[in-house]
């Protein structure tokens, strides 16, 4: 992995933190979700006429990465409703590189030396101290767990579909715009609960889903450029930025678990580099 596809992925998972945050702090969290998704199907729709379309072999990836992502939207629901961002972030990002990892060696064919399996465990373990605590809510930890295998699921669906496709940026454009399926069914479910959602509210949901488009669309070009395994486990450094975030924004748990886990996902972040 390039020190700029380094960067890529990084700046993928800052976003990602990012918009997560988003997502806990507002009032009502299934309307936010689907506004995210509207966040990100609206501009997808604009740019669908002027990029090319993935070729047939990607399609049936695209519409599985839409389902398992409404899945992905519903867990992340319940799991912010039980837990805090600083305990079911750092779980359900946490338990997922290995098994991106494992997903890329079975499906992908994909080869991880000694040395990024050290790397991708070492992040996990770090991650994991994050989410050692205790009278945590164990329904906000067991829809955490279900989330940490959907999230590895997608990664290695587009991870494929998007090297399929002939063109990343087509096959982004393309995945985001079949969002609106999710966008539509969630907003009209709860269309008085959505109607009576502030404008700072509908505008920090369309900016989530913005924000959270543009983490996932670095993430997947990148995938382009390094193995889906290290890519997907980098962008789990995310857990360092959300834990920030969780002490300093929203006055989440003690600080010096924070700095020791984020030490550990550091470590493990430069041996994947040095891979």
């Amino acid at each position: 992995m390039t020190l700029s596809v380094l960067g890529i992925v990084l700046t993928a998972a800052l976003l990602h933190a990012l918009w997560n945050a988003l997502v806990k702090v507002s009032a009502d969290r299934a309307v936010t979700l689907g506004l995210v998704a509207t966040g990100h199907c609206l501009p997808a729709l604009v740019l669908l006429p002027f990029v090319p379309v993935p070729f047939a072999a990607a399609f049936p990836f695209i519409i599985a990465s839409t389902v398992i992502h409404w899945a992905y939207y519903y867990f992340l629901n319940v799991s912010y409703r039980f837990g805090d961002l600083s305990l079911i972030y750092p779980i359900a990002r946490g338990t997922a590189p290995v098994m991106v990892a494992l997903g890329a060696t079975i499906w992908a064919n994909e080869y991880l030396s000694v040395w990024a399996w050290a790397g991708i465990l070492t992040i996990s373990a770090g991650i994991m101290i994050l989410a050692a605590v205790r009278h945590a809510d164990k329904r906000g930890i067991g829809a955490a767990l279900l989330n940490s295998a959907i999230i590895a699921a997608y990664s290695v669906v587009d991870g494929i579909g998007i090297r399929l496709s002939g063109s990343p940026i087509g096959y982004v454009v393309w995945l985001f715009a079949a969002e609106i399926i999710v966008a539509v069914f969630v907003i009209a479910s709860r269309f008085e609960r959505a109607r009576s959602i502030s404008q700072r509210s509908l505008v920090l949901g369309l900016s989530g889903g913005v924000i959270s488009g543009l983490a996932y669309a670095l993430a997947l070009f990148a995938k382009t450029l390094a193995p889906i395994g290290i890519v997907s486990a980098v962008r789990e450094t995310s857990v360092i930025f959300a834990a920030l975030i969780g002490v300093y924004w929203l006055g989440e748990g003690p600080a010096r678990r924070r700095l020791v886990a984020a030490s550990v996902v550091a470590l493990g972040v430069i041996i994947l580099a040095l891979t």
